[in-house]
């Protein structure tokens, strides 16, 4: 009897021994009940509060669950793209595999800053380049080699910086039709074209016809009638 006694008294203080001070009476030492369940209810409230990591078991629920938690919209039409350039568009399938990803409506937004940022001068760059090889395989047709290319284009380079303004003879110089205008003009002999000089039809001066030039549908979409009104105002503006 003894024996028992002496053992649960033992068991005992090893129970409240291995209870932390701050939930014992500084006192007493006795074991204060009311402060354990107020630290088990707060305890409660915050693995209450946890997002739960889903696992490999193939548990859309908790996979839902945690995508929300995240901020990830229900569908990829949550995402509210915002566009910063204007040769951009939301894609659909883009959208749907982000949304597949988990990715939240800032990283989404990331995505197409990147591509407006990095993508599109890289497009447009390449653009360009297609475009200058196909105009210079054009002049490569109208001299018949590159070695008679050179020679023309050294003589219109000397002859359009002489005489024509750096503006104009730059313009006229990035395209096929504008080279072939350039030529024109030095072998017709016309007069220099001295900068800040110039005559002609006020309605086609030099600051209209260069800004003509910069229009897409001069150097990208090469329209005929658009190309011959610019080498024609060119002409009655600087007549031979």
């Amino acid at each position: 009897m003894t024996a028992n006694l002496l053992d649960a008294e033992t068991h005992d203080d090893a129970g409240i021994d291995a209870v932390p001070e701050k939930f014992r009476d500084p006192q007493t030492g006795a074991l204060r009940t009311d402060l354990l369940l107020k630290s088990y209810r707060a305890l409660e409230q915050k693995l209450a509060g946890m997002v739960v990591l889903p696992g490999d078991d193939g548990d859309e629920d908790a996979r839902l669950r945690f995508h929300r938690a995240l901020g990830v919209p229900d569908s990829p039409d949550g995402y509210e793209i915002t566009l910063g350039n204007p040769a951009l568009s939301t894609d659909p399938d883009v959208n749907r595999r982000l949304h597949e990803a988990g990715f939240t409506p800032a990283q989404a937004q990331l995505v197409y800053d990147l591509a407006c940022d990095h993508v599109v001068p890289q497009l447009h760059r390449m653009a360009g380049e297609y475009r200058l090889r196909g105009e210079r395989d054009r002049l490569m047709q109208r001299y018949g080699s590159e070695a008679r290319f050179a020679e023309t284009a050294r003589a219109l380079e000397a002859w359009g910086r002489r005489n024509l303004p750096e503006p104009v003879f730059n313009a006229l110089a990035s395209s096929y039709e504008g080279i072939v205008a350039l030529e024109s003009m030095m072998q017709n002999g016309d007069p220099a074209l001295t900068r800040g000089e110039g005559g002609g039809d006020p309605a086609l001066n030099e600051d209209q016809l260069v800004g003509m030039m910069r229009d897409p549908r001069y150097w990208k979409k090469r329209d005929p009638e658009f190309l011959a009104k610019v080498t024609d105002g060119f002409k009655r503006l600087y007549p031979g």
